[in-house]
């Protein structure tokens, strides 16, 4: 038996795969889907894959700022690139996070960054599972 406890589990229907539709089951989400290049005028699991990360990213750094007393300056942010890979064995994904902190000292920001990517649910999802990089930048 497990001794986790959830926090929160996200619902949502999805109609039409890439080219489809999606909605939470809350209604705060609805939307539609596009293939990624295509002509369509949806957002696609790449780019939404790009948001739920680095938005889980940022919040990890909040959390080990706090843990260490250090103030995180307001213009933080993180420019994410999630690549749609394929090749002979198929399709993959490669990512990398970007990662602002202007006004913070590098080692102390390199700190945090490290900090964060140890912690946050995204990055444990896909350690070892996709090419994925972190960088201060």
């Amino acid at each position: 038996m497990s001794d986790t406890t959830p926090l929160y589990i996200a619902n949502v229907h999805v109609t039409g795969g890439r080219d489809g539709a999606a909605r939470s089951a809350d209604g705060r989400l609805n939307l539609k889907l596009s293939t990624p290049g295509g002509s369509g005028q949806g957002t696609n699991p790449e780019q939404l894959f790009a948001a739920g990360w680095s938005a889980c990213f940022e919040g990890a750094m909040v959390i080990a700022a706090k843990s260490k007393s250090i103030v995180l300056p307001e213009d933080l942010a993180i420019d994410a690139e999630v690549e749609l890979r394929h090749s002979s064995d198929g399709f993959s994904l490669a990512a990398r996070l970007n990662v602002h902190v202007p006004g913070l000292n590098a080692d102390v920001a390199r700190q945090l960054i490290e900090a964060a990517h140890r912690t946050c649910p995204y990055s444990k999802a896909i350690k070892g599972n996709i090419d994925a990089v972190v960088t201060l930048a």
